[in-house]
């Protein structure tokens, strides 16, 4: 396993970490735990020291998996993760009780006295970390100063130039943030300022939420001069940048793991904008794939945006128009007619993690014929 240290703290941590929110879904539904728990040992075997975990994950049952794994291995030799934020807390307005009853949960579950790493968790724009900074930010301050978290750090799905701001405030040791093939044009400012801070930067979502891997043939070129695949090359991609610390992996089985450890083998670390120079051209005309995060979800007209974005997919894909309508009807069975009933209010605009011009692409694919 290559390891890299964490920002300006003397933690070495695999450049490869485990997303555990993709514990097996049988398994979890039928209670087998015990066994979903094999998957982090084994991450643990080939050299995997950083896990990443939080409430609600595999139908909230995530803690509770990586906590019977935690507690079968020298805890020293693992850093871990949780995170909280309003939704887990259940109200905007939290008090010390609230938010130490969420942290206590999570350290019960996961059978660990401290928190390697404790998330403000999903910042979708500067005024959701505002309004967690003026609530929660003093009792992550007093649950550290007590040794019940190490590092305070926070997760984000804001642009670069946003990151940037809460980076240069000095209040984290870290961060977690969407980055991939598709999308790093747009988060490569924040990477570099939380470098040169001293930050450590864990990354989610590497394969695109599977975009990636499951159209290998328009993002082959990853792979160009390697014996990888498509999906490792894509997390290979992200690993080789020298601002970003850890890739989260979410794996399934073991084989995803060992798939995941030889995307970093001989890994070579290069400066953002290198990496930038070389994948600009070739990938291009895929920068403004929708991901699929779901964020855009709450349309006040009931219109199902993020299936409309996967459709238009499709043509930044193949450059045929055709296949929108084609991948809502046979694949989601949706009338492209709905789209017309947008009102153009721009919600789902505002809690897009790209800033994709959603409306615009609800007008297109209405205007199809």
């Amino acid at each position: 396993m290559y390891y890299k240290q964490y920002g300006n703290t003397d933690m070495k941590v695999s450049a490869i970490g485990l997303g555990t929110m993709r514990y097996d879904e049988e398994d979890i539904k039928a209670g087998r735990l015990e066994k979903c728990a094999e998957i982090p040992l084994y991450a643990f075997e080939k050299g995997i020291n950083y896990w990443d975990t939080a409430p609600f994950y595999c139908d909230d049952k995530s803690e509770i998996v990586t906590g019977i794994a935690l507690s079968q291995v020298d805890r020293k030799k693992v850093y871990v993760t949780s995170k909280t934020n309003f939704s887990t807390l259940e109200t905007e307005t939290p008090d010390r009780d609230v938010f130490r009853r969420r942290l206590e949960l999570s350290l019960d579950r996961l059978k660990t006295d401290y928190i390697d790493f404790y998330h403000m968790w999903c910042m979708l724009n500067l005024e959701s970390w505002e309004k967690h900074m003026e609530a929660l930010y003093g009792f992550f301050e007093e649950a550290k100063s007590e040794g019940l978290i190490r590092n305070i750090v926070f997760s984000s799905h804001m642009q670069g130039n946003d990151i940037e701001n809460v980076v240069e405030t000095g209040k984290f040791k870290g961060m977690l943030i969407g980055y991939n093939a598709l999308n790093y044009q747009f988060r490569q400012s924040g990477i570099r300022k939380a470098y040169e801070n001293g930050m450590g930067v864990v990354v989610m979502n590497p394969l695109g939420g599977g975009l990636i891997p499951q159209n290998p043939e328009a993002f082959f070129y990853l792979t160009e001069g390697t014996d990888l695949t498509v999906a490792q090359a894509a997390l290979r991609f992200v690993a080789s940048h020298r601002e970003i610390t850890v890739t989260l992996a979410g794996c399934t089985t073991k084989e995803q793991i060992d798939d995941a450890v030889k995307a970093v083998e001989g890994l070579v670390e290069e400066p953002a904008e290198t990496v930038a120079e070389r994948y600009n051209k070739k990938g291009k005309a895929l920068n403004n794939l929708c991901t699929g995060c779901g964020y855009c979800k709450g349309c006040p007209k009931g219109i199902e945006i993020p299936k409309f974005m996967d459709a238009y997919n499709q043509k930044i894909l193949t450059g045929k128009e055709e296949e929108i309508a084609k991948r809502l009807e046979n694949h989601w069975d949706i009338e492209k007619e709905i789209s017309g009933t947008c009102i153009a209010c721009g919600k789902c605009e505002r809690q897009c993690t790209q800033h994709l011009p959603i409306i615009e692409r609800l007008k297109e694919i209405h205007a199809l014929s």
